[in-house]
């Protein structure tokens, strides 16, 4: 069963008497480390006189979602897996694309890593660790953003302007990243792209990685930090079936790119 807003329920609304979805700013109260499943996967209350350390926080993120991606195609797409949570990341309204998904246990997370860029339709989507108050930022974003609170959560959250800088509130030099490209994009399809905007079409990086593989990523030199700015009004547009995510970058970013790609 599936609670508002992208998150997954256990059978009957709950995960063993924890209520997700709604109920997710409780597990940002004082103790982090909260039971999730009471099998021998679930993730266990952090004991502070045990002499252990817990293991990670079972959460993944997901990255270059369709657009029109719900939270049962993220079931789907991990089928057979015991998801507790999903969140899709919104911002400034509309869905950004990306997505974080709690596990009962952190050897689910293992196995969903081996998910990552496989296929959501005629997208790969890419899959990664992340931490947890990456997580519980996301959803006091979210709660924030939807003007959510309940008698569980104390004190005003944090804003979601603080968490989350706006593209255009991030210092920009020549250079953009492009991320999302399909696999197969050439330079000539990311100058078409951005015909209408004065770019160093001999300062295009495709980024590889080691083995030859194209990322997914590029970086673009354009003639002047202004242009560099008007050309994010391309942002989230499509080359073939895919939309691509611009973000401003450095030269610095740029040539370790170029670095790897080389080794």
């Amino acid at each position: 069963m599936f609670g508002p807003r992208g998150a997954m329920l256990g059978s009957g609304g709950v995960s063993d008497g924890y209520e997700v979805g709604s109920k997710r700013q409780r597990m940002m109260e004082s103790n982090p480390y909260f039971a999730v499943s009471s099998g021998m996967s679930g993730y266990q209350p952090y004991s502070y006189g045990g002499g252990f350390q817990p293991p990670p926080f079972p959460v993944v993120r997901l990255r270059g979602l369709p657009f029109n991606c719900t939270d049962i195609d993220i079931f789907k797409f991990f089928a057979g897996l015991d998801i507790v949570d999903v969140l899709l990341v919104n911002k400034n309204g509309r869905f950004s694309g990306e997505a974080f998904v709690l596990f009962a246990g952190s050897m689910q997370v293992d196995f969903a890593l081996q998910r990552d860029r496989q296929n959501m339709g005629r997208r790969y989507v890419e899959v990664f660790r992340c931490k947890r108050q990456d997580y519980y930022h996301a959803v006091a974003a979210e709660v924030n953003y939807e003007g959510i609170y309940d008698n569980d959560f104390h004190g005003s959250p944090p804003s979601r302007g603080k968490r989350y800088n706006d593209k255009d509130q991030m210092e920009y030099t020549e250079i953009l990243k492009m991320r999302g490209l399909p696999f197969s994009v050439k330079k000539p399809e990311i100058v078409e792209f951005f015909g209408d905007f004065k770019i160093m079409e001999d300062r295009i990086h495709i980024a590889c990685r080691p083995d030859g593989k194209a990322t997914g990523e590029a970086y673009v030199e354009f003639a002047s930090v202004e242009e560099a700015k008007r050309a994010m009004s391309k942002d989230k547009m499509t080359i073939g079936s895919r939309y691509v995510e611009l973000f401003p970058s450095t030269p610095d970013e740029a040539r370790r790119a170029e670095s790897r790609s080389r080794q």
